[in-house]
């Protein structure tokens, strides 16, 4: 299956991105503006996902699958060999969907409102206040893990370091967080990491 992933540069699409590489699959990528919600081709990204961010995955069969956390288990759980996700139904699984859901809600959904230009001063100091907060449990999680539930890296890793990533963009310095910060260097000298970045102009 050839697959396309619809995707902004730098943004939580970044995540499946690296996992389509490392999986190595088939795929083509297309650009999204954030701010027209169009394709770098002029389609009405609407017509595509309805919710109007990305990412989005053409399957190539006319479904599109959306939602970042949904697309790597597929991706994962539909490549012959892959070990990016423990098998459905173990405990293994269990604690890789658990950072999924981690992620999602406690950093992801926290870092939105700093790309906001209406959030204020005051609610970013809040907010990156939570973040701390959040970024503390992580680094305590990780302890001598290479990644967040061993030394195998899984789906959640690489949606952990593309939202930790956002650090970049929003004045966040994650030199209080050693063990986050090395995470963040070990994915990011990840080959596959490496060239996903370079394909979305990131480095």
């Amino acid at each position: 299956m050839s697959y396309q992933l619809y995707y902004a540069p730098g943004a939580c699409s970044l995540a499946p991105h690296i996992v389509l590489r490392e999986l190595g699959e088939n795929f083509s990528l297309v650009k999204v503006s954030t701010k027209t919600h169009e394709t770098e081709d002029g389609k009405d990204f609407y017509k595509i996902n309805p919710k109007g961010y990305v990412p989005a995955l053409g399957l190539g069969n006319g479904e599109v699958l959306t939602e970042g956390a949904a697309i790597t288990q597929f991706l994962a759980d539909n490549k012959a060999g892959s070990d990016l996700a423990p098998r459905a139904g173990t405990i293994e699984r269990a604690r890789v969907n658990e950072w999924l859901v981690f992620i999602n809600s406690e950093i992801h959904k926290t870092f939105s409102p700093l790309f906001n230009p209406a959030t204020t001063d005051e609610q970013k100091k809040a907010i990156k206040e939570k973040l701390a907060s959040r970024f503390d449990f992580v680094e305590k999680s990780l302890g001598e893990r290479s990644y967040l539930t061993g030394e195998k890296f899984t789906i959640a890793d690489a949606y952990l370091f593309t939202v930790v990533n956002w650090s970049n963009f929003t004045g966040i310095d994650i030199g209080p967080w050693p063990k986050l910060k090395a995470f963040q260097a070990r994915v990011a000298a990840r080959p596959h990491t490496q060239a996903a970045m370079k394909a979305e102009g990131l480095i």
